[in-house]
């Protein structure tokens, strides 16, 4: 399985948001440990610094969005483009493809810390990949899916967190399971306007058949502005 379409630290460098200080990795459990609050704290996700950094995170991608058009009112091409490389993966019961183009890098299941007054429902946290917080949200919660799922008794499912190359920055976002990148025909798509009510909404591109599976295929565009917006 391929684990990454594009390097983390490039959405970081092309996001053009100021860097967050992050004394973790500095001084705290991820740098020399010379920090005097650690004595107290025992760990960097229990100080408030670390709190206000994720507070100021999530402030950054309200800023980010003002007076921005959004990318919901922007006329989307709804065909899917003739072997375009989809992400596969499930939510639940529910197979989803999304483009690759929409993707930063398909990481490990991390660690979540919740965030005290949260936002919105979607928005799950902060996760610290590779020394750097990232906003983490729900895409079940965004999507309106079912987060209930059958126990699956096979150890080669494996979730995994999907890293969006949101225009605002990275966001973060848990999956059940990663099937991998794949080629997917426009021949086969259903525009989503002939599908049933549950997948004719503003983040579905189509449906498909593949592999003996029922894919739903989803808007970059709409999703990514929506995760972003889930911030503000």
């Amino acid at each position: 399985m391929v684990e990454h379409s594009l390097p983390f630290g490039s959405v970081l460098a092309e996001s053009g948001m100021p860097a967050v200080d992050d004394c973790w990795n500095r001084i705290g459990v991820r740098g020399d440990r010379s920090c005097p609050k650690l004595e107290e704290h025992i760990h960097c996700r229990n100080c408030p610094v670390h709190a206000a950094a994720a507070i100021s995170l999530l402030d950054r991608y309200a800023l980010s969005g003002e007076g921005e058009e959004t990318l919901a009112s922007r006329s989307v091409e709804a065909a899917v483009e003739e072997g375009r490389p989809h992400l596969i993966f499930r939510l639940g019961e529910e197979w989803l493809g999304l483009s690759t183009r929409a993707l930063a890098e398909v990481a490990p299941a991390c660690v979540v810390h919740s965030l005290p007054h949260q936002r919105s429902p979607a928005l799950l946290g902060v996760a610290n990949v590779r020394g750097t917080l990232v906003a983490c949200i729900s895409l079940g919660e965004l999507l309106g899916l079912d987060s209930r799922t059958a126990a699956r008794d096979d150890a080669r499912i494996v979730p995994r967190m999907l890293i969006l190359a949101a225009t605002g920055g990275p966001i973060i976002s848990p999956v059940d399971e990663v099937d991998g990148i794949h080629e997917l025909d426009e021949k086969a798509v259903v525009a989503a306007s002939n599908q049933s009510h549950a997948a004719n909404d503003r983040y579905t591109r189509g449906v498909m058949q593949w592999r003996q599976r029922s894919i739903r295929l989803l808007d970059q565009d709409a999703l990514l502005d929506a995760a972003t917006r889930s911030l503000a």
